[in-house]
């Protein structure tokens, strides 16, 4: 078979959406240290802390007990009654377990919701800077994704007017990460309120809200949108996960809240993808959200160490000027003053793209690009690493920096 043939053999979906940036940043990193660089990597979104004990030992304990089978494709009763209690207990949402499922991760669930939905000409509206993977996510299933820069002068969130502007007969979706990756930005009751104002003389429009950053929250707590407005909670779907918030990226597990007929269809897909969430993880997920939640508060006071150091640190830095994010851990600096500038190779920084490749090549430390995120001039920087790394790192941008002319 010749090439023509092999493209022509894949579905359009396919060639409208690109591999992730962030784990192309990461294999672009992995490939540099197997070649003996030593790279400061500030691209990592997952905590460099290990699952707590008593999570890691639930998961033990289900193995051991032989609870290694296929469980309920929306996921064991257990783990829905551990879910149901924590929407209830911090975010006021009261959902009967038919309205809940767990996936493997909360990726999984945002996609599968829009898989259920989401049909050509469909609009989904994403607010700027984004979670990379948003938009290709609606066109994967055949939508269109409809972008709203929000500006660093509104604090990355999107406003009502933007929202009202945004919104066509054809929106589906509007789709709202908060606390926020790559901004940390949060929203407050306040302004969601605002936006529901909007969003109630538009009823064909759902929200799907992503609070996988929910528990680290910095100066005010995270507010789930669905509690605030009884029509709203009727057609919001809320999604969450235990990858953050307890160090489990690598259990993938997410969970979700929302209409007993979308959670439905949700379901159905699931089950003819991939049938159910490792059962081990489930287990471990129910006594992550059922068990000692110090753990919680005692990453959230690290991660808050951590921010307060790396804004320190890159705002000292000439050219750079990075806002506080209110949550998650990422910070999203500036670099217009860094743009226009040449590199001691002669090569001229024209994009945040060429300061990332920069400061890759240059300094060796690993950045994202806010051209991925959907608003530029701006880099993505984690803080899911030791304050010895960030110090390091700072050090390494600041020279790199240093030697532009």
């Amino acid at each position: 078979m010749n090439a023509p043939a092999q493209t022509e053999f894949l579905a359009r979906r396919v060639h409208a959406i690109k591999p992730s940036p962030s784990m192309a940043a990461k294999a672009r990193v992995d490939e540099l240290r197997a070649q003996g660089h030593d790279i400061t990597d500030f691209t990592v979104g997952e905590p460099d802390m290990d699952t707590p004990a008593h999570i890691i030992q639930a998961g033990v304990r289900a193995m051991e007990s032989g609870q290694t089978r296929y469980t309920a494709t929306a996921g064991t009763r257990e783990l829905l009654a551990a879910v149901q209690k924590k929407f209830k207990r911090e975010n006021r949402l009261d959902y009967g377990l038919d309205q809940l499922v767990v996936g493997t991760g909360a990726k999984q669930l945002i996609f599968t919701a829009l898989a259920a939905t989401v049909q050509e000409g469909d609009e989904v509206i994403i607010p700027a800077p984004y979670w990379v993977s948003y938009p290709d996510m609606v066109l994967a299933n055949d939508g269109a994704p409809v972008v709203v820069q929000c500006s660093e002068a509104n604090g990355f969130k999107l406003t009502p007017r933007e929202l009202e502007r945004a919104i066509t007969p054809r929106t589906k979706w509007l789709l709202l990460n908060t606390p926020s990756n790559p901004t940390g930005a949060i929203y407050t009751e306040a302004e969601l309120r605002a936006l529901i104002e909007v969003l109630n003389r538009h009823p064909h429009v759902w929200v799907l809200t992503d609070e996988i950053y929910e528990h680290l929250s910095y100066e005010d707590a995270a507010v789930s949108m669905a509690n605030l407005d009884a029509g709203i909670a009727a057609r919001t779907l809320t999604i969450n996960g235990v990858s953050k918030a307890y160090a489990m990226t690598g259990w993938r597990v997410g969970y979700a809240g929302g209409p007993r007929l979308l959670v439905r269809a949700m379901v159905t897909l699931i089950s003819q993808s991939t049938s159910c969430v490792n059962a081990i993880a489930q287990a471990a997920a129910t006594e992550a959200l059922n068990g000692d939640q110090r753990c919680v508060a005692d990453a959230a006071a690290v991660f808050r160490a951590r921010r307060d150091r790396i804004v320190a640190l890159l705002n000292a830095i000439p050219g750079i000027r990075c806002p506080q994010p209110q949550g998650a851990f990422y910070v999203y600096p500036r670099v217009e003053g860094l743009l226009g500038k040449k590199t001691p190779e002669d090569l001229l920084l024209e994009t945040d793209l060429d300061v990332a490749m920069y400061l890759l090549n240059d300094a060796k430390v690993a950045v994202m690009d806010g051209t991925s995120y959907g608003l530029s001039p701006y880099l993505r920087l984690s803080f899911a690493t030791s304050l010895e790394q960030i110090e390091i790192g700072c050090a390494r941008i600041a020279q790199a920096c240093a030697r532009l002319a």
